[in-house]
This record gives structure tokens, C-alpha cells and sequence, in this order.
């Protein structure tokens, strides 16, 4: 039986710092991520950009003592709720641990960061085709955004800078 923590990663610590580096570098390559490691630049620019960034909250998953997942949130707000939330901007697992229920720790975990916080909803993206993830999603509780039914089910946008 393996051992999981999830733990509220701490910036100022070398290991968490490296932990997030390297997890999201691997999230990156990934078909569903970025499809490619993440440039040098950037590698070296995460950790100051996150720690710079005020609503930064970052979840990372040992499996055996060892980094194996991480769920990178941001907090913001919601004007019809006049309540924080959590956006989950990233949640990776890597491939060998998929499967094995981190991510739905992970999403535990933040879900209840979340509640502690007295915010009224997580929220996050999912690519359309990442089926494992939809139903990782599905399975803890989140479904597509609806707030009226006239208006219909939310969709993400983007217009890249």
C-alpha cells in the first residue's frame, strides 16, 4: 500500500520549489499539457512569478515520500457569490501514478483549502479530450457551469498575448 500526503507547498522550501518545477515541467510534456518541456526561461521564472503572485496556493502529492502530483490553484472571487473562490489552474499526476487516486486526493485537498477559506465553488479547465481527467472531474463533482438554463453551460476562452 502506498502512502500519499498532500501538502500545502511552502516557496521558501528548496523541495517544494524543485517539486513544482519539476512536476509541472513533466505536466508540460504531456499530450494534454503542452505537448513539450517547458523552456529554460520559464523554468527559471515559475517559482519568483508564483511567489510574486498574491492569490498563489499550490497542492502537491507524495506518494512514499516522493513528488508525484500537484494541483496549482489560484484564489479569486466571485461577484454574484460576494465569496472567494479556487481555481485550479493545473492538476497533473505523473503518468506512472495515474490511476492510483492521487488526483482525487489532490482534488480533496483543495476542495477543502477551499471551504476552510469559505469560498463558494473550485473551479477549473479541462481539455475536451481528456477523458481520464473528465472523469477524475466527474467523480469528485464538477460539471460543466450552468447558472441559468437559459443562458446555458459556460465555455472557456482565450486570447493568447
Amino acid at each position: 500500500m502506498e502512502l500519499v500526503e498532500i501538502v500545502e507547498a511552502d516557496l521558501n522550501r528548496k523541495d517544494h520549489r524543485e517539486a513544482v518545477v519539476d512536476l509541472i515541467d513533466a505536466y508540460a510534456m504531456d499530450p494534454m499539457g503542452n505537448g513539450g518541456p517547458l523552456p529554460g526561461d520559464v523554468k527559471e521564472a515559475l517559482i519568483p512569478g508564483l511567489k510574486k503572485h498574491p492569490t498563489t496556493l499550490i497542492f502537491l502529492a507524495y506518494v512514499n515520500g516522493e513528488a508525484r502530483g500537484i494541483a496549482v490553484c489560484f484564489i479569486g472571487f466571485s461577484t454574484f457569490a460576494a465569496r472567494p473562490l479556487v481555481n485550479i489552474h493545473d492538476l497533473a499526476v505523473l503518468p506512472g501514478h495515474r490511476g492510483s487516486g492521487v488526483g482525487r486526493l489532490l482534488l480533496a485537498g483543495v476542495e477543502r483549502k477551499a471551504r476552510e477559506m469559505g469560498c463558494c465553488k473550485v473551479t477549473l479547465e479541462v481539455l475536451e479530450n481528456n477523458r481520464r481527467a473528465l472523469k477524475v472531474y466527474a467523480a469528485a463533482g464538477f460539471a460543466r457551469a450552468t447558472y441559468t438554463e437559459e443562458a446555458g453551460g459556460a465555455l472557456f476562452f482565450a486570447k493568447k498575448l
